[in-house]
């Protein structure tokens, strides 16, 4: 076998080969972002960006999630061999928040059907139980049928023991009676910190953003009767009474001749933003830190220092590197895509 020498190879932005998960409630929807999807499944779940060296049993299937590169000269590489050969140079200051690997796991999911009502681990739980992690998250909604909902937290005076009565007599009225109702359309964007207890309602394409943890504990699930619950764990991890996180997030916008850039989200663990610019348009790119783009519109092309092209379209997603030589991006059409970045790495917008 001859093994290719990478060390000498450019940084430049990665593509990976999606990671598909196959879902009870999946479906085909992921096809109308140009994807091909594998014959036959219902796939409730593309993981665009992960790192994870080990996964739970329930949610990834317990095997290791690492992403594989799909193209330039570091094809067949994992996003994992390149953070471990030139962290500094991809990650730039995130690299020392980053020793477990890549600190946000991305994903498509496709709610064909309702997602189970779940909670991930709450702070507490999660500190007096090793094995859990945090998992809070941000769902941009890319797609969404006419009349379609979240459920996002608990009502205001909803207590412990009626919500506990309420899952033991598998009673789906009184379970969403508790729970805020929120209706969504293409375009909305909602946080879920951990210790939310929520589900995607049927029929909605979204965009997930999330720390990089599936833990997840599913606590009613809609009358399935072949998947586990985890009743105690999410009970002990549900916020009741929480602050009012039915909400969507607020928004702030920053317009310029060919660019608009739109704050959707800004919590301690990433910053979503959604990103538009015009055909034709070209500048360099001023990052210090990585992004990560999922392109919902458009194409266009960034080029690094010697002519090495990454062409990007609609419905792929691209991790951009901190340290590039002489980046460049131009847009072949108008494009628009959510751009992910880092607070504690410092934030400096592309504009």
């Amino acid at each position: 076998m001859i093994v290719k020498d990478t060390h000498d190879q450019p940084i430049y932005p990665l593509l990976f080969e999606p990671i598909y998960k196959e879902k009870v409630w999946g479906g085909r929807r992921l096809e109308s972002l140009g994807r091909k999807l594998p014959v036959g499944k219902m796939i409730g779940e593309s993981w665009e960006i992960a790192d994870l060296a080990s996964t739970s049993t329930s949610g990834g299937g317990g095997d290791a999630a690492r992403s594989v590169i799909t193209h330039g000269p570091r094809k067949g590489q994992t996003l994992h061999d390149v953070i471990q050969e030139c962290g500094e140079q991809l990650l730039g200051r995130l690299h020392r928040f980053a020793a477990n690997g890549f600190p946000l796991l991305v994903k498509f999911l496709d709610a064909n059907e309702n997602l189970s009502v779940q909670v991930h681990p709450s702070p507490e739980y999660a500190r007096s139980h090793p094995e859990a992690h945090l998992k809070s998250e941000a769902w941009y909604i890319v797609d969404a049928d006419p009349g379609s909902v979240i459920y996002k937290g608990m009502k205001e005076g909803t207590n412990a023991e009626d919500f506990r009565k309420a899952i033991a007599a598998n009673d789906e009225h009184a379970v969403l009676s508790m729970m805020a109702t929120v209706p969504v359309k293409a375009g909305d964007c909602h946080y879920l910190p951990s210790g939310t207890c929520h589900a995607l309602g049927a029929g909605i394409l979204v965009a997930e953003v999330q720390t990089p943890s599936d833990t997840t504990f599913r606590v009613y699930d809609w009358g399935r009767t072949d998947r586990q619950l985890h009743v105690e764990q999410a009970m002990a991890s549900i916020v009741f009474n929480p602050p009012n996180v039915a909400h969507h997030e607020k928004r702030s916008h920053v317009a310029g001749m060919f660019t608009t850039v739109s704050r959707l989200v800004q919590c301690e663990h990433f910053i979503i933003e959604k990103v538009r610019m015009r055909e034709g348009y070209e500048q360099e790119i001023p990052y210090d830190q990585p992004a990560v783009w999922m392109v919902l519109e458009g194409q266009g092309v960034i080029t690094v220092d010697k002519g090495l092209q990454t062409p990007f379209q609609r419905g792929q997603t691209l991790l951009v590197p901190a340290h590039m030589d002489k980046a460049r991006v131009r847009l072949e059409n108008d494009t628009v895509w959510l751009e992910v970045t880092f607070p504690q790495a410092g934030n400096q917008q592309i504009a």
